[in-house]
Formats: structure tokens, C-alpha cells, sequence
């Protein structure tokens, strides 16, 4: 077998790996850096433009975050934004779009408004907008055909910022950047499919399709298949992994931005939302429902065999799954996930809960997105008997990392490499270039606030 020698070796090239492969490579001195890629290019499971919902989680509207949560989210979504409208083909990897989380009934329109007192002064442009105001921006949200819908409706929202990416141009843009630096041995192999990992010598070995590499170091970003690898070394075994997959229906294009709604506390999974579709012009995409399925990646069965390797079923990881199917709304939510993804029938039943964002949204109107959706590899922590919503990360201290979900997916891209990259040249010794991320990723840059919205109340009438 051919040997290649790293300092850092990145498993998985998706926005993840790529990030980490740009900042080591700008921001280190660490010389010798490799990534590896099972398929012929960057960012081909669930960095795919199709395999997400195209993003830019800033915390504003998420409503299942905390102030403090979303403060985090806003760092590291000004850190993808910074570097994306630096790069001259931004066009292609940022969009702006008007976004707003939607509350319908009394319940949910009051939560908004203690939200906007909470949220208001840390986000500037954000606005608590009444149904006037959102017919302005989002006519097809607001009106039931030519009058108000009957509901009370409320949301905060923006009109002018960035609101979604492309995680697959964005992938593509960071190996690029890192391949174009001087001084550094930057090497990408696609097509290899590491099998196994091993330790001899202080060192990795990373074995793949006829090929050992040997590392130093070792970060895996490769989504369930790193709980895998990371069960190759002894680490996670306390971690079985519950793969949730997401599907969409496109309609013509009847939302002019993002419309989130609000996040049902009792379900541990995304709310519905409506979203353009950076490279579907033209129409709306509208989703996701939910689904668990036995694979680690969406419309690849042949993940079946590794899935079944780290699921590990037994009476901790049947606990945890009995106890999610107790919770009524949990367990309505699945039944009805499960019919969402019968054809004929998908289409009625996803309707009503299509209607919640688009009142006068008809059957013929809903068209099945097929080929769309990935897959989120939920934890199960069999130590504590319950299931983990957030970012699942282990670091073994002996400078190997295995990253199964970031959190809030793509948009915690760079902040999620800064740490891993800080805890690698921790474990080399190695530099890293402190002034050149603040200025770069973290500088205080105007061009992208929109001056003229100050987080005030608007009514319908002073509405842009």
C-alpha cells in the first residue's frame, strides 16, 4: 500500500471538512494538511444544495433558541458571511432574502411579542411586524385570497440581510481557497473511503481503498459515519445514532423569503417553513417533515450495514425510544411524519400543515420535491437514556476529533473548525493567526447591517 504523511488529516468534504481545511490551512502554521472524500467532489450528502434548507441561521427567528444560544448562532453566522461576501464569486454562494418566524393564534403571537422585548435590542434590524405589515412582504402569508386570513398572526422578521447559502458552493469556495495558498501542502483526495483507523506509533493510520495514510492528527466530519470511525478507536460507545430524515414539496413561487414558524417545544424537530430555493427559480420549497430511516445517508441504502453497526439496539437504547413514543405529541408527529412520505395521500395530508404558512395554498399548487432532503443523525446518549438535540462532538485528547452533527447545521461551519482547529494546534504545538480571524471572519462590518430598520414595532403603514 502507498503511504501519505499529514499533520492534520480531515475525514469528510463537506462544509464542515472543507471549513476546517480553509482556516488550518489560512489561519496555521501547520504545513502538512489532507482531506479525504468518498465521493468525486465536495459536499455531495448533506452539504448538497437540495440536502438542506439553504440557511443562514442568525438566532433571530429560531424560537427554540435561548438569548444566549442565539447570541452564539449570530457569531458564527457573521463568521460565513464575512468570508462569503469576500470571495468574488459571493454571488453564487450568498443571497439576501426578507425572513420571519410566523405566529398564528393568540398563543403563539404573544410569545412572539415578549420574544421581540427580549431579542429586539440585540438584533437591530429585527421587527415585530402585525398582519399588515407582513402582507407587505409576504402578501401570500397575510391575505386568504383577496381578504386578511381570519387567524391572529404576528412575526419578527428583516427584510435586507443575507438569509441563505449555498453549503455546496460555499464547500467548494473553501477547498479552493486552500488549495490556492503558498507555503502549505494542501492535498485532497476524492474517491476514497476510509475503512478503518488504527494507532501505531503515536500516529493515526488512516486506512482506505488501498491506501494507508498516516496522521498526527485527525478530525472526522462525515456525519453518522463518525460515530463510526470514532467506534474504530474505542470512543462514543455510549452513543447509538437515530438518523431523521427530511423530506420537501416545492409550489410555484408564492413566498418572497424565508417564513419560519414557531418551534412546538414537545417535538424535538425542526418546524415546518417556507424557503426559496437558491438554484430552483421560480418556486417555493416547503418543509421538512420527518421521518426516521436505517441508513446514514438519504437514498443510499448501502449506508444500511454501518448504520446497523452503530446503532447497537439494547433495553438503554429501546428506553429512550419508548420514552419519546409516550410523549402524545411526539408520537402523533411520527405517525403522521410516517403517512407524509406515502404518495397519492403525502399530498392531502401535508396541506392543512402547508396552510398554517399559506393560507389559500391549493393541492394542485403542492408538487412531492423528490431527491430532496438529507438526513440529520440525531445521538443517543445510552449513559443518560436520552436523545441529543445539539451539536454532537467527541474529542478524544490524543488529537483525534469526530464531529456527527453540527449545530445549527452548515451555519456553524467555521466556528465549529475554529474550535477544532484551536484544539488540534493545541495538540501540535502549532500557531494559529488570531489577528487574521478577527479581521477576516469576525470583524465588526457595517456593509451588512441595514441602517434603516432599528428594531423597532411597525404597522402596515410604515412597512417597506
Amino acid at each position: 500500500m502507498g503511504t501519505n504523511k499529514y499533520d492534520l488529516l480531515i475525514i469528510g468534504g463537506g462544509v464542515s471538512g472543507s471549513a476546517l481545511l480553509y482556516l488550518a490551512a489560512r489561519y496555521s502554521n501547520i504545513r502538512h494538511i489532507g482531506l479525504i472524500e468518498k465521493y468525486a467532489a465536495p459536499a455531495r450528502v448533506n452539504s448538497l444544495s437540495s440536502n438542506n434548507s439553504q440557511t443562514l441561521h442568525c438566532g433571530d427567528i429560531e424560537t427554540n433558541y435561548t438569548l444566549e444560544k442565539a447570541l452564539k448562532v449570530k457569531r458564527a453566522a457573521s463568521m460565513l458571511r464575512n468570508y462569503a461576501t469576500a470571495q468574488p464569486d459571493s454571488h453564487h454562494i450568498i443571497y439576501r432574502y426578507p425572513k420571519m418566524v410566523l405566529g398564528v393564534g393568540t398563543r403563539e403571537c404573544e410569545l412572539l411579542r415578549k420574544r421581540f422585548e427580549v431579542f429586539g435590542p440585540h438584533y437591530p434590524n429585527l421587527r415585530l411586524l402585525d398582519k399588515k405589515a407582513i402582507a407587505k412582504i409576504e402578501p401570500n402569508v397575510a391575505m386568504n385570497g383577496d381578504r386578511f386570513r381570519d387567524e391572529e398572526i404576528v412575526a419578527l422578521g428583516s427584510t435586507d440581510e443575507y438569509t441563505a447559502v449555498n453549503f455546496e458552493a460555499l464547500s467548494r469556495s473553501f477547498v479552493r481557497q486552500a488549495q490556492l495558498l503558498e507555503n502549505k501542502q494542501v492535498d485532497i483526495h476524492y474517491n476514497e473511503t476510509v475503512h478503518h483507523i488504527k494507532i501505531e506509533d503515536d500516529r493515526f493510520l488512516v486506512e482506505t481503498n488501498g491506501i494507508c495514510y498516516q496522521t498526527r492528527s485527525l478530525v472526522v466530519c462525515a456525519g453518522g459515519h463518525s460515530l463510526k470511525l470514532a467506534h474504530d478507536l474505542g470512543y462514543g460507545l455510549h452513543y447509538s445514532c437515530l438518523p431523521v430524515a427530511g423530506s420537501y414539496y416545492f409550489t410555484p413561487q408564492l413566498l418572497n423569503g424565508k417564513v419560519y414558524t414557531v418551534q412546538n417545544d414537545a417535538l424535538p424537530f425542526a418546524a415546518i417553513h417556507g424557503d426559496p430555493d437558491v438554484l430552483v427559480p421560480g418556486s417555493t420549497r416547503i418543509g421538512p417533515t420527518a421521518l426516521v430511516l436505517p441508513i446514514l445517508e438519504r437514498y443510499n441504502y448501502r449506508t444500511l450495514p454501518d448504520f446497523l453497526k452503530i446503532f447497537q439496539f439494547d433495553r438503554k437504547v429501546a428506553r429512550v425510544l419508548w420514552d419519546l413514543v409516550k410523549v402524545k405529541d411526539i408520537r402523533n408527529y411520527m405517525l403522521k411524519n410516517m403517512l407524509f412520505e406515502i404518495p397519492v395521500i403525502r399530498k392531502f395530508l401535508f396541506l392543512k400543515d402547508a396552510r398554517k404558512i399559506l393560507p389559500a395554498l391549493r393541492l394542485r399548487d403542492l408538487k412531492f420535491a423528490r431527491k430532496v432532503g438529507g438526513i440529520r443523525p440525531q445521538l443517543i446518549d445510552k449513559e443518560h437514556q436520552k436523545l441529543l438535540m445539539g451539536e454532537a462532538k467527541i474529542d478524544t485528547g490524543i488529537g483525534a476529533i469526530f464531529n456527527m452533527t453540527p449545530s445549527p447545521g452548515g451555519t456553524s461551519c467555521l466556528e465549529n473548525a475554529e474550535l477544532d482547529l484551536r484544539a488540534v494546534a493545541r495538540y501540535l504545538d502549532a500557531s494559529i493567526d488570531d489577528e487574521g480571524i478577527q479581521r477576516d471572519l469576525l470583524g465588526e462590518d457595517t456593509r451588512h447591517s441595514n441602517q434603516d430598520f432599528t428594531g423597532r414595532v411597525l404597522k402596515g403603514d410604515d412597512a417597506a
